[in-house]
């Protein structure tokens, strides 16, 4: 019997895995936007000093993952997994990033829910008693991603108003068994929805359902109110996924207006970057995650989150021969002053 199940698709983490410490890490764009204060790095360089954007990408990654790690006063020696992924074809990014740090690893693959992905089954391995320590990070490149995608930066294609930017940028989490600072109480494991779109640009609306149906879930399965969080955030569903999202929990008796906001919606000023929807890509919850919303946690403008990674599960094989997009959302609760 799954005596921590909660409902259909939560799990109440009995032992409520710290995170203790945190690191970002962004590109130019990302840091000259409304949240430039709150990351830890801003590379100056799209290139970072590499040869290409992936690598570029990997790297980044790579020193999110590190100065987790410093953050928290341990070493790499006392990190018993990373959990890691990212947008590339078989997660490069991550992949390399593992090679380079030699921690026991498991890949992930959640497209831009990775970050709640990690999180969730970081904390499962800590709750369970398979691991003191762990590391939870993703990352995303603007020029990879649309490398991957869409069409080569060369070509010059005009982007519809309702796209989004992939963010550049890189998140790392350090979880713990014991420690300081909040605390990871449920997860909600999302179903992979598609409501038909089959348009690559627009990811807002692909991912909305999802992330939707998964805030429905997890106020379903726990029995709280909305207004119980300070803030329930999503992933990167921008201006237009924001505004579907709202009106889709409402048809289920749920108001979210009042404490919702989605981590593409605030990572980039939209007129003046020229970014049309707003953030998205794997890096967009990440660095917003480990930037503004674990700091102000520390500082108790927040008590209280509900973190909700959505994810666009298409490649571009899928799209090539003419499939809809397939998306999910996780859902991690994350709280202050929590009594166990």
């Amino acid at each position: 019997m799954a005596k921590r199940k909660v409902g259909q698709q939560t799990i109440k983490l009995e032992s409520a895995p710290y995170i203790i410490s945190s690191y970002s890490i962004v590109g130019p764009k990302e840091g000259s936007g409304p949240l430039l204060k709150y990351f830890d790095s801003i590379v100056q360089d799209d290139y970072f000093g590499e040869e290409s954007w992936e690598k570029a990408e990997s790297k980044m990654m790579i020193e999110a993952i590190k100065y987790s790690i410093k953050n928290s006063n341990l070493g790499i020696e006392n990190i018993d997994f990373l959990l890691a992924g990212d947008l590339l074809n078989q997660l490069i990014s991550s992949n390399f990033a593992a090679r380079a740090l030699q921690i026991p690893f498991f890949g992930l693959y959640g497209a831009c829910s990775t970050m709640a992905e990690s999180l969730s089954l970081g904390s499962v391995l800590i709750d369970g008693g398979y691991a003191d320590k762990v590391v939870c990070s993703t990352s995303s490149h603007f020029s990879s991603a649309e490398r991957q995608y869409r069409s080569p930066l060369e070509q010059g294609g005009q982007r519809p108003l309702y796209s989004q930017w992939t963010v550049t940028g890189a998140g790392a989490t350090v979880l713990s068994d014991i420690g300081e600072g909040p605390r990871i109480t449920y997860i909600t494991t999302g179903k992979v929805m598609d409501f038909g779109i089959k348009d690559a640009n627009n990811m807002g609306a692909a991912m909305a359902p999802a992330a939707a149906d998964t805030i429905i879930a997890h106020l379903n399965d726990t029995g709280r109110q909305a207004t119980y969080y300070d803030l329930i955030i999503t992933g990167d569903l921008a201006k237009v996924g924001m505004d579907i999202t709202i009106e889709l929990v409402k048809t289920k008796g749920y108001n979210i207006e009042s404490v919702y906001n989605d981590c593409g919606s605030i990572i980039f000023d939209n007129k003046k970057q020229d970014t049309h929807s707003g953030g998205s890509g794997c890096g967009c919850s990440a660095v917003v995650l480990n930037g503004y919303l674990l700091k102000e946690m520390k500082k108790r403008t927040f008590n209280k989150i509900l973190f909700v990674g959505t994810g666009a599960l298409l490649s571009p094989i899928s799209s090539f021969q003419g499939e809809s997009i397939p998306c999910i959302a996780h859902a991690v609760s994350i709280e202050n002053d929590l009594r166990v």
